[in-house]
């Protein structure tokens, strides 16, 4: 299994509406990947390692899917209707990371 993770960085400024990437942009993904994506969750940053440090990112989503293969199939063929709709929720650039999942849930 693989993990995509989707990460805006925490930058002053910058606008991010969580409840826009919440409640419409990731159901948009998971409906456009279909059963490549087999399940996602969204994460909020609250705060850096240090107390009162702010949080390296200010939002992030991590998908999961069987293998790299099948997300970029499935992401490309989808990649114009998703990267669209990033616009509606944010001005901020996306760093992304797909990584192998080697310890699940314990």
């Amino acid at each position: 299994m693989i993990k995509v993770s989707v990460m805006y960085p925490n930058t002053p400024g910058a606008r991010f509406d969580h409840d826009y990437y919440r409640d419409k942009h990731m159901p948009l993904v998971r409906d456009l990947l279909g059963s490549a994506c087999l399940f996602y969750t969204v994460d909020r940053g609250l705060a850096g390692g240090a107390p009162g440090e702010p949080p390296t990112y200010i939002g992030m989503c991590h998908i999961y899917s069987d293998s790299v293969e099948s997300f970029q199939a499935a992401f490309g063929a989808r990649a114009e209707q998703i990267l669209g709709d990033i616009p509606n929720y944010t001005d901020l650039s996306p760093v992304l990371q797909i990584s192998e999942v080697v310890v699940g849930r314990q």
